[in-house]
Parts: C-alpha cells; structure tokens; sequence
C-alpha cells in the first residue's frame, strides 16, 4: 500500500515538473511583449464593428486590443440622431472628458461634413456626441453592461478605458470599420 502512494507522489511530482518545465520552455511560451507599458501613446485606433473589436496601435503594432459595445442597432452607418447606429468612416478624437458620465470619454470628431450635408439633404439631423467610452458611472464600476447598449458611442470596461485613456492624445485617428 505505501509503496503505490510512493509511486503516485512520484508520478504527481513528475507530472507537476514536466508541466512547468513546457510552459517554461516549450513551444509558445514566449508571451507577447505588454506593449502598452512600453509606449506613451498610440497613434490609431480601428474599432471593427461586427467582430466589436477595439484594437490601439502604435507604428502599426498592436498595443491594446479590447471588446466592445457598440449602439443599440449596429449594423450600418449612423444616419440620424436616435437611430442607435455607431459611425464608420475616418474620425479624430477631438476632446478629453475626465467628467463624463460614462467614467472616462474620448471624443470623435462626429458628424463630418460629408455627414451634415447628407443630413441636410433628407431634412434629418445627424446626430453627435460620440465617445469610445466606460461604463455608466451608476453601476460604481462593478459591473460592465452586456450586449450594445449605447445610443451610438462604443463602451469598453472602465479597466480598459483607464489604459486607453492613458495613450490618446487630441488628434489621434479613429478607424470605424462595418
């Protein structure tokens, strides 16, 4: 009896060292480098609205990459003010709001000129005030709301913000693929 506890110890212990020594050396052990500790800033931003993918880079590598929510009806390019659309198309973020309702917001430069005239021309207003931003500043930061929920903006976890916050500067491209 003691000698078949012998051989289990034995043959635990030796399973036990033969997974550390592959997640330690074997194949794929190499983690990708935490870009986002070694750069001040990224330089895009390309938010893929059917994967609901928010990918920062720097330089063309990735450094942040996170999921998202987007609005109430995703599919398709925002149109008018209420249609629950997030934007596509080539946009900057073009302000910083530390006291924003939904923890922190980055701002895009939404609707452009090409949005006011289309607006224009079929008597609709546009709508504005899109942010890549947290969750709700009601929910203490406990919760992060499911599915797309916002009006048009895209919403990350408040964790995920924080990070992204720390590397956006005003001008920063947005790139919101369909």
């Amino acid at each position: 009896m003691l000698r078949r506890v012998l051989i289990a110890v034995a043959l635990c212990g030796g399973a036990a060292l033969g997974w550390g020594l592959w997640h330690s050396y074997g194949p794929g052990s190499t983690a990708p480098p935490d870009l986002a500790a070694e750069v001040d800033r990224v330089d895009h931003i390309l938010i893929e609205k059917t994967s609901r993918r928010l990918t920062a880079s720097r330089r063309g590598e990735t450094v942040l990459s996170f999921n998202v929510a987007l609005g109430f009806a995703p599919i398709g390019d925002k149109q008018q003010e209420g249609d629950g659309k997030t934007p596509e198309g080539l946009f900057k973020v073009n302000r910083r709001n530390q006291n924003s309702s939904y923890h922190l917001s980055l701002g895009l430069d939404y609707p452009q000129a090409e949005d006011l005239a289309h607006a224009k021309d079929l008597g609709i207003d546009p709508g504005g005030d899109i942010f890549i931003h947290g969750q709700p500043n009601t929910l203490g930061g406990v919760l992060i709301l499911p599915g797309d929920w916002t009006a048009g903006c895209i919403a990350i976890s408040d964790a995920e913000m924080e990070a992204l916050w720390q590397l956006v500067e005003l001008g920063t491209v947005v790139e919101i693929r369909p």
